[in-house]
This record gives C-alpha cells, sequence and structure tokens, in this order.
C-alpha cells in the first residue's frame, strides 16, 4: 500500500502538525519501504478534540447500527485480506503464509464477534426496582504494539465501537503501515466521521500526549510492563479507566502422564510462531526429571527445524535485545542445545531459533521476557514443585497443561496464577477473555469480557 502523509482525524486524512517522519524498515533486507509523519501533541489534541465532538452522536446511535457498522468493517477487512498479510509482512517481516493464516484473519474473526455482540448485548438490565444501564466510557486512546499489528488495534477499536465509545489510535512506530490500511477500511466501511482516529508517531510523544490528554476517558495499551506502568501512572493522575495487557513468561508444564512428544513438539512451534514475538507464547517448558533428557533432544530437534521457516524480529533493536538475552543465558549457566547469539544471516534481523537445558528458576532468562524464538526447558521433581515454578514469575499471562487425563491437566491448570491455559494443545478462542494476573496487566480483552471493559455502569431504583 502506499502510506499517507497524514493523520486520519475526523473522518478524513490531513496533514500532520509537525515535518518530522518515522522511517518503516523491512526488517528482512533492513530496505526502507515507507515513511509515515511523526505525530506531536498537537496531532494528537486533533484527533481526540474530534473524538469527542463524535461521541454523543455515536453513543446514541442504536447498538443495531453500531452492530451493522462492525459487520460492514469485517466485510472490507475481508475483501482486503490479501492486501493486509502483505503489508504486515513488509513491515513487520512475518512469513507472508503467516500473514494470511494469522495477521490477516484473526482480526476478521474478531471483528465479526463483536458485530454480533453489539447486536445481542443486554445494554439494559432489571435487577429488583433498580434498571441498570451499560454505557460507553466515552473516548478511548488506543496504544498498540507491533507484534500483531492489526490484531491488537481490532482487539481495541471493536470492542469500544460496539460499546458506542469513539477512539484514538497511536499504533506502534515499527509498524503503522497496517494502521494505516485499518483507518482505510474503516473509512470504506462507513463509520461516522470522528468516531475513530489514527495518529502515528513515537511512544515518548504522541502516545505520552494521548495517555495524559484530558479529553480521553480510557486507555488502552497493549505492550512491555515498564511502559504500561508508566502509562498507568500518566492516566491514575486523571482517574482515566486503564486496560493494560502487558508481558508474559509463560509455562508449558508437561505432566509425566502427558503425550510426550505432542508437548514438546507443540510447545516449540508456540515459541517459535510470528519468531517469538508473542507475549502469551510459552516459553518455560516444565518437564519431569525423568523425561527430562528426552524432552531436551526432542525440543533440540525440533527448533532446528524452524531455522529456515521463521522471520525476522522486528528491528535491530530488537535484534540486539534477543541475542543480549542469550549471551546472558549461556554466562549465567545454561546449556544452549540449539541456535545461539550468532546471526544466522547477513542481512535481516533474524535470530537463530533457541532453546536452553539446564535452566534453573532464578536465571534472568527464566525470569525475564526474552520476546523472541528462545525456549528455556526446566526440570520439576514432582507436581507441587512444578506449580511453585510455573507461578515464581512476576507475570501471570497465559500458559499451557499436558497430560494423559484431561481432569488433571484442569486441576493444575486451577492452580495457576494466570489469566489463560491451554489444555492438551487446546485452540485460540476469539470469544475468550484474553488478559493477566499480576505484572501481565489490568483487564480483559476478546468476547463479552472484553466489551466490558468500555462500559461503565448506571442504575435507576424505582
Amino acid at each position: 500500500m502506499k502510506a499517507h502523509d497524514g493523520m486520519y482525524i475526523g473522518g478524513a486524512w490531513r496533514p500532520a502538525a509537525g515535518d518530522e517522519v518515522i522511517e518503516v524498515v523491512n526488517p528482512v533486507d533492513e530496505q526502507i519501504v515507507a515513511t509515515v509523519p511523526a505525530g506531536t501533541a498537537e496531532d494528537v489534541d486533533a484527533a481526540v478534540r474530534a473524538a469527542r465532538a463524535a461521541f454523543p452522536a455515536w453513543a446514541a446511535t442504536p447498538p443495531a447500527e453500531r452492530a451493522a457498522r462492525l459487520a460492514a468493517l469485517r466485510d472490507v477487512l475481508q475483501t482486503r485480506k490479501d492486501e493486509i498479510a502483505e503489508t504486515v509482512t513488509a513491515e513487520l517481516g512475518a512469513p507472508l503464509a503467516l500473514s494470511q493464516a494469522v495477521h490477516a484473519s484473526v482480526p476478521i474473526a474478531v471483528a465479526a464477534s463483536y458485530a454480533d455482540l453489539a447486536a445481542t448485548y443486554a445494554f439494559e438490565e432489571k435487577a429488583g426496582n433498580s434498571t441498570i444501564h451499560h454505557e460507553p466510557v466515552g473516548v478511548v486512546g488506543a496504544i498498540t504494539p507491533w507484534n500483531y499489528p492489526l490484531h491488537q488495534i481490532v482487539a481495541k477499536v471493536a470492542p469500544a465501537l460496539a460499546a458506542g465509545c469513539t477512539v484514538v489510535v497511536k499504533p506502534a512506530e515499527d509498524t503503522p503501515l497496517t494502521a494505516q490500511l485499518f483507518a482505510e477500511a474503516v473509512h470504506e466501511a462507513g463509520v461516522p466521521a470522528g468516531v475513530f482516529n489514527l495518529v502515528t508517531g513515537l511512544g515518548p510523544v504522541a502516545g505520552q500526549a494521548l495517555a495524559e490528554h484530558p479529553g480521553t476517558d480510557m486507555i488502552s495499551f497493549t505492550g512491555s510492563t515498564a511502559v504500561g506502568k508508566r502509562i498507568g501512572a500518566l492516566a491514575g493522575a486523571a482517574v482515566k479507566r486503564v486496560a493494560l495487557e502487558l508481558g508474559g513468561k509463560s509455562a508449558n508444564v508437561v505432566l509425566p502422564s502427558a503425550d510426550l512428544a505432542r508437548a514438546v513438539n507443540v510447545g516449540v512451534a508456540n515459541v517459535m510462531s510470528n519468531s517469538g514475538q508473542t507475549c502469551s507464547a510459552w516459553t518455560r517448558m516444565l518437564v519431569h526429571r525423568d523425561q527430562y533428557d528426552e524432552a531436551v533432544a526432542m525440543a533440540a530437534a525440533a527448533a532446528g527445524k524452524y531455522g529456515d521457516r521463521i522471520g525476522p524480529v522486528v528491528s535491530a533493536r530488537q535484534q540486539a535485545r534477543v541475542r543480549g538475552y542469550i549471551e546472558k543465558g549461556i554466562a549465567e549457566g545454561a546449556r544452549l542445545v540449539a541456535g545461539g547469539p550468532d546471526a544466522p544471516r547477513e542481512r535481516g534481523y533474524f535470530v537463530r531459533p533457541t532453546v536452553f537445558a539446564d535452566v534453573t528458576p532464578e536465571m534472568t532468562i527464566a525470569q525475564e521476557e526474552i520476546f523472541g524464538p528462545v525456549l528455556c526447558v526446566l526440570r520439576y521433581e514432582d507436581e507441587e514443585d512444578a506449580l511453585r515454578i510455573a507461578n515464581g514469575t512476576v507475570y501471570g499471562l497465559a500458559g499451557a497443561v499436558w497430560a494423559g487425563d484431561e481432569a488433571e491437566a484442569v486441576a493444575f491448570a486451577r492452580r495457576m496464577d494466570t489469566g489463560q491455559v491451554d489444555i492438551n494443545g487446546g485452540r485460540f478462542n476469539p470469544l475468550a477473555p484474553f488478559g493477566g494476573y499480576k505484572q501481565s496487566g489490568v483487564g480483559r480483552e476478546l468476547g463479552r469480557h472484553g466489551l466490558t471493559e468500555y462500559l461503565q455502569t448506571k442504575s435507576l431504583q424505582f
């Protein structure tokens, strides 16, 4: 797609307030594919004002009509699916097959789910002598990450629009082209002017301006825990609502009764998907001591098959970060059984699919989010030890449990301090709430629970 040199504000593309631009780099070959404007506080102010002006009419729009706009948006995204996939591949570096199967397809399913929810949700209900009204929060500032550039926008914008909120999106500076394409789709779908607005820019400038703007009623952010804490503080100063989907260090617990080969192979695939740039990736594989050596050999062999199958990480900065963690793991005594810190290619931000064995729970690579294709395999003595290790980080976003008996897996999963657990390879469900415990965030996305994040409650007594 051809990049826009302005901001989408009030239903039209407008010139940016400043002259600074952001270069969009293809991570595969390090070539500049486009430039977009680096938004300023002035751009953010214009977008928030447009959203504020559009809010009363959109909030008063019957839910069935909001549902119709979301259905139209779903249809536009479907017709532009190939263009979406190609755009994600160009700016994120994801293999085209992955962009088609995940990056372009999942957001369509999420948009469809909110078109259905907007039409069926009970925005008014009775409770004794009270009528309870569920009303939109107001103007939402949405700050989205680069790892799933369209999905993370749709996961915020679709429920916000279904609830009757208006939105200003500040996308990640690494992947702004997908966000611009989404703005085109919103326009084509007939969403009223000002209901959706887009400002590209840097986090410390445009992102901060959006978080602290007095005209926003809620901030929804997905990204690192460190930045989430900063945004929470900025929003908290004005007592704004926040939804924070932050980091993870998810445990993949393989109980002794599990199908070991399947658990290991699916676990490795989970970590390598999207080049490891998934907040919910099962980056810690926990295996019983009696099966440990066999599992390590399986994981190393499986990882070796991904060398030419995964794309690069998003940027030179991210490549250096991931390689630094690999070097840290080696320095702290973990045993490298696949991959390593050396770059596999002379050009592009590639990282070798890496597996560490003999990882102990206190090691840096077992505690901190690496956000790259790096798996740590840890041994446990018994089920209580496995639970202690699984729950032994500041994060609690996702996880997995494998067992020969489903009830055994469920019993273990219920004791994990995490927001979502896959049982024996359970499939992604766009209707299930997604979000974390502890420092993995506040609030939930997707499904009915994702819609309620953008609603506030009023009761009338009779």
